[in-house]
């Protein structure tokens, strides 16, 4: 319409400037008819007027009247409109709706909805806020519905107008629902001391258990809708909707609680892992997940639950020590893979964890005999400057091995293809000595007792986890004498295998098991004398006023001893670790934390008797261990807010395992 105004508009003009052009001329040619020819131009020119005004007058009525129709057209179009469509002012009030809007909003079309308020329909839901994607949810009339906000100009400098438009997507939101609640999530059980409760037991006392724990274990299954098989005398395998999962590990997998209680006549507790894979495309792929995290669960120690999903895994229980197996199978089974492997290798590096400790170098030391025992070179990857093993390492570099210890940046030539690394008393790729030489070593074998992390190293050819085991001393104590070669320890690997146990068991307190008194039988027929070792713990007098004074500095919080420094002592990851177990002998002491600042943030030493898991503590703060011995660095962190987030982690744990009252 626009561009035949325009041509209309030409053409008159056009028009207009040939009658200026013939008047023109006429009267030059002959100036006495100029008075006819202006004339005659005149009456052209209000002619030419009176057509373009008539028709430029029609013309806007006509768009004029268009406009009217599609405004009509447009207002019965939002009427009818097949989406709810209401107008509200920006406090909420509905001031416009359409037909649609009002059978939802009302359900009858005699109530006036003009100045109520939107939010008798959408409750809290602020339509002010920007539209989500997918819109906001709401419920109405027992309905769901996904509501769009669009604000636009009234014309008023004071009142905003929004739009509200009600998409029905009731059923959409239903059947999706309700797939992922029907979703099937897997779960796999393990007795975990199945042959220690049958093992020397009545025959009577033996069906009785075995049937109460068959019994316990289906109910719980049938209680939440889901079916169970048995599949091996210690394995069951279950299948739930995840709605019912959801069920149980709200409830924290009671079934943990309720099988725990169930002993035999020597009074051992019997005990499960449990492995769950949930929110998995199929069922095959939660069966695998279910799988990996049943392996979570029993390298953590047993007696709890891991629950994999997408997003990696939960742990639920683990407060107990956990049962020590007694049979060797594995052991021996282990140390000919180890002989075979190490006889393939061209050579053989030792590596344990940051900050060497006693366990962890004592380990190294016996396994570095038992390999050059065995025709194959050997060195030992550790700090000189930065371990805890002082006495020990000068004992052991002054007895034929200081050629042998060396830093792990000089050991980086030494890495060939044949190149064998075994890993001792840690299995985390985060704290072991050098990142750098594990990388290099294409061949690695992990010897460890501290309960499983998810970080672990995932490509290792031997992976030897024991954490019912007290120390990887107590662990390579057993394989040595089950390695080819006739392996031989002298008095000193003897002293430094002890030196490691009595570490890790607190001087055969904590943690210390029937196998745990064989491994140090067999060092002291090796020469090991336990007033021997005990010097290697000797401390200056510095360090002895140090951990005093760390001792001084502690509070009690929730039956935790919680001590603190932020003075830069020598050897405070020593010290720290001593107070930290001197405090366990004050009165209502369950666990106790000690912590102290570094160049690089806050570290945290962190021991228990067991009635409190202090490795799940330190797991939230980005650390691990074990039950009764574990610790966690805060980078960037100060004292302050590292004690804060000690005291929620603190919390957490009690919230979700309280203190049986004393």
């Amino acid at each position: 319409m626009r561009k035949r105004l325009a041509l209309l508009s030409t053409i008159f003009g056009s028009m207009f400037l040939l009658c200026v052009a013939v008047t023109g001329v006429a009267a030059m040619v002959d100036p006495r008819t100029l008075a006819v020819s202006v004339s005659v131009f005149l009456v052209g020119m209000l002619i030419i007027f009176v057509q373009y005004h008539y028709i430029t007058a029609g013309t806007s009525r006509y768009l004029h009247q268009l406009g009217e129709e599609v405004h009509a057209l447009q207002t019965e179009a939002s009427i009818g409109h097949p989406l709810a469509l209401t107008v509200v002012s920006d406090s909420g009030e509905i001031v416009w709706y359409n037909r649609k809007a009002e059978q939802l909003l009302d359900g009858s079309s005699t109530l006036q909805l003009y100045g109520r308020m939107i939010s008798d329909f959408i409750g809290n839901t602020d339509f002010r806020q920007p539209t989500p994607e997918k819109g906001f949810g709401v419920r109405i009339g027992g309905r769901q519905y996904s509501m769009y906000a669009n604000e636009y100009d009234s014309g008023s400098e004071t009142e905003k107008l929004f739009a509200l438009y009600f998409v029905d997507d009731h059923d959409l939101k239903h059947y999706t629902d309700l797939y992922f609640k029907t979703r099937p999530a897997v779960m796999r059980i393990m007795v975990d001391n199945y042959d220690e409760l049958v093992q020397n037991a009545r025959e009577s006392d033996k069906t009785q258990v075995l049937s109460e724990i068959d019994y316990q274990i289906t109910q719980f299954v049938e209680k939440y809708g889901g079916v169970v098989s048995q599949v091996e005398k210690d394995r069951y395998n279950a299948v739930f909707e995840d709605k019912f999962m959801q069920q149980i590990i709200q409830n924290r997998l009671d079934i943990l609680d309720t099988i725990r209680k169930i002993e035999i006549s020597d009074r051992v507790p019997c005990t499960l892992s449990i492995g769950i894979g949930r929110e998995a495309p199929s069922i095959s792929e939660a069966d695998e997940m279910a799988r990996q995290a049943l392996e979570m669960a029993q390298g953590r120690g047993g007696d709890q639950a891991a629950v994999r999903t997408k997003n990696g895994y939960d742990f639920y229980g683990g407060l107990s020590k956990g049962v020590e197996k007694r049979t060797k199978v594995k052991t021996r089974i282990v140390a000919q893979a180890l002989s075979e492997l190490i006889a393939s290798s061209k050579n053989v590096i030792l590596m344990g964890h940051r900050f060497a400790d006693m366990d962890c170098f004592g380990a190294a030391v016996a396994l570095h005999k038992a390999v050059t025992q065995m025709g194959k070179p050997a060195w030992i990857a550790i700090d000189p400057d930065k371990n805890m093993v002082d006495l020990l390492y000068r004992r052991v570099a002054e007895n034929g091995y200081r050629e042998y210890l060396k830093a792990p940046s000089e050991l980086m030539d030494v890495v060939e293809e044949g190149t064998l690394l075994i890993v001792v008393d840690t299995h985390s790729k985060t704290i072991i000595e050098s990142r750098e030489l594990y990388e290099k070593c294409r061949s690695v074998a992990v010897i460890d007792h501290h309960r499983k992390l998810v970080e672990y190293i995932d490509n290792a050819t031997i992976f030897y986890h024991e954490p019912y085991a007290s120390s990887a001393c107590e662990m390579v104590t057993e394989l040595v004498q089950y390695l080819s070669g006739n392996i031989r320890l002298t008095r000193l690997e003897a002293e430094a295998l002890l030196a490691g146990i009595m570490l890790d068991t607190k001087n055969f307190v904590s943690k210390a098991g029937v196998r745990t008194f064989e491994a140090a039988a067999y060092l002291r027929r090796l020469g090991a004398e336990t007033s021997d070792v005990r010097k290697y713990f000797n401390t200056s007098l510095s360090d002895y006023q140090q951990r005093i004074k760390l001792m001084a500095s502690a509070e009690l919080y929730h039956g935790c001893a919680v001590a603190s420094t932020n003075q830069m002592i020598e050897d405070i990851n020593v010290v720290a670790a001593q107070a930290a177990d001197e405090l366990l002998n004050i009165n209502g002491v369950a666990a106790s934390f000690v912590m102290y600042e570094t160049g690089r943030g806050v570290n945290f030493s962190a021991r228990s008797m067991g009635e409190m898991n202090v490795q799940i503590i330190m797991e939230s703060l980005g650390g691990g261990g074990h039950l009764t011995m574990a610790g966690a660095q805060l980078s960037d962190c100060t004292l302050e807010s590292a004690r804060q987030r000690l005291f929620e982690a603190i919390d957490d744990y009690l919230s979700k395992n309280p203190r049986p009252a004393k």
